[in-house]
């Protein structure tokens, strides 16, 4: 039997997602309606371009209540107090050094459904993420990465 995902979050995420929920269910679910009852009265439905767009943004929407609902469902938050000092963990920022070339990096540590990795906040699910999680500050750790492994030191580890 598969395992089911996980996913970790925090609680001002999940409340982030919960209200883009509620959104679509009533606001956009009429909105969406409102478009297919317009395109229905433009006459046959084979040629009826309105339509079949009105049909493909209603399938989009039940598409992300489906997988919000799921995401939600299977939400776990992480109190962040709670959590270790003094080693990697979700909700940490970590200041990182490539041995190779000496350039350092800051990185911030969340659950899947907040990575943002264009702003230096990477999902513990991600190569990086994996490599960093339960590392300590002064830590040599290995990213397997595409280009190959990729060694990292642990310079700061901060809540």
């Amino acid at each position: 039997m598969a395992e089911k995902k996980e996913f970790k979050m925090s609680q001002a995420r999940f409340d982030e997602l919960q209200k883009e929920l509620n959104y679509l269910k009533t606001t956009r679910s009429d909105e969406v309606a409102e478009m297919i009852k317009v395109a229905r009265g433009f006459g046959d439905l084979s040629e009826n371009s309105e339509y079949d767009e009105a049909k493909n943004e209603q399938g989009k929407l039940y598409s992300r209540i489906g997988e919000l609902e799921n995401v939600l469902l299977h939400a776990v938050i992480i109190e962040e107090d709670e959590l270790p000092t003094g080693q990697v963990t979700i909700g940490a920022t970590v200041t990182v050094t490539a041995l190779a070339n000496g350039r350092s990096r800051t990185v911030k540590i969340v659950g899947s459904q907040e990575a943002d990795a264009m702003h230096g906040i990477i999902s513990e699910d991600s190569p990086f993420g994996k490599a960093l999680m339960g590392a300590q500050e002064g830590q040599v750790v290995t990213v397997s990465a595409p280009a190959g492994d990729m060694e990292y030191s642990v310079d700061k580890i901060e809540r």
